[in-house]
């Protein structure tokens, strides 16, 4: 583990990379112990104020802090990232490694499963989701959850194969375990690193379709703060007051592109090949 860390530190793109997820992660639980104004506090009088010591980054239409809103976005983000990603790692590794350890039917029933899942993209599932339930964080989530099922299923179940073609894992069969006892021992243990790069991908790709959804109307829905919605609701006042867009716009760049680069930087990481090149 620390020769992990010396590495990364070593590792450019882990390293910025985990600085501003570290960013992301630090607005979010600073948002649940404290932020600057109340995020849905209407305040009239002092509407599109531009940044001060009173508000830091300004104010929107509603006379709303812009500082406070994104502290809170951060939060949501995360909520929706976490656990979407956490369905489709749940859902989507079991269904993999079913596919790899039964192989045959059922296999291909799976395979076929997620190809027809991914004629559905999180945007069409939302719409769908929304025109019967109605718009709002759930659906957002369960949306970009059913999603993330058959890239990790399709992922893992490709790993998996691989790993069942190795010879400790015809010594185990020949030891007398079962498929269920070699998934655990043996399968999942070594396509670990895979599976932590592809989830720090997907969280990436969540929060982009979070803000997405958001941003349409069929997402995170008022009074609580998105960066989706925050950047439609300033784009309506570019020639105004283009910071509105400007803000939320940066902080969803920064925090895709962290979790990207740190996705980057821990394939380099954990994968011994290019340990070794590096």
């Amino acid at each position: 583990m620390t020769d992990f860390w010396q590495r990364a530190r070593r590792h450019p793109s882990f390293a910025i990379g985990f600085v501003l997820t570290a960013l992301l992660a630090a607005a979010a639980l600073l948002s649940l112990l404290w932020t600057p104004y109340p995020p849905a506090e209407i305040d009239i009088p002092n509407k599109l104020q531009p940044p001060s010591a009173a508000h830091w980054l300004g104010t929107d239409s509603l006379g709303r802090d812009l500082f406070s809103q994104l502290l809170v976005g951060a939060q949501n983000s995360i909520v929706v990232g976490v656990i979407a990603v956490g369905i489709g790692l749940v859902v989507g590794v079991a269904l993999g490694c079913l596919a790899s350890a039964r192989r045959g039917w059922v296999e291909e029933l799976i395979m076929r499963a997620s190809d027809f899942t991914f004629a559905f993209p999180a945007l069409l599932s939302a719409i769908m989701l929304t025109a019967i339930y109605g718009p709002g964080l759930v659906m957002s989530i369960v949306a970009i959850g059913i999603f993330n099922i058959p890239v990790f299923a399709r992922i893992t179940r490709g790993a998996a194969n691989a790993v069942w073609a190795r010879e400790f894992v015809t010594a185990a069969r020949a030891a007398g375990k079962g498929p269920l006892a070699i998934t655990l021992d043996h399968v999942l243990p070594n396509i670990a690193s895979q599976l932590i790069v592809q989830a720090t991908i997907s969280f990436a790709t969540a929060i982009l379709a979070e803000a997405a959804l958001s941003y349409l109307g069929l997402g995170t829905q008022p009074p609580t703060p998105s960066w989706g919605r925050m950047l439609g609701e300033g784009q309506s006042m570019m020639y105004q007051a283009p910071m509105l867009a400007v803000w939320p716009g940066l902080a969803i760049v920064l925090s895709v592109l962290g979790l990207n680069l740190m996705g980057d930087g821990l394939r380099d990481l954990l994968d011994p090949k290019l340990a070794r090149q590096r």
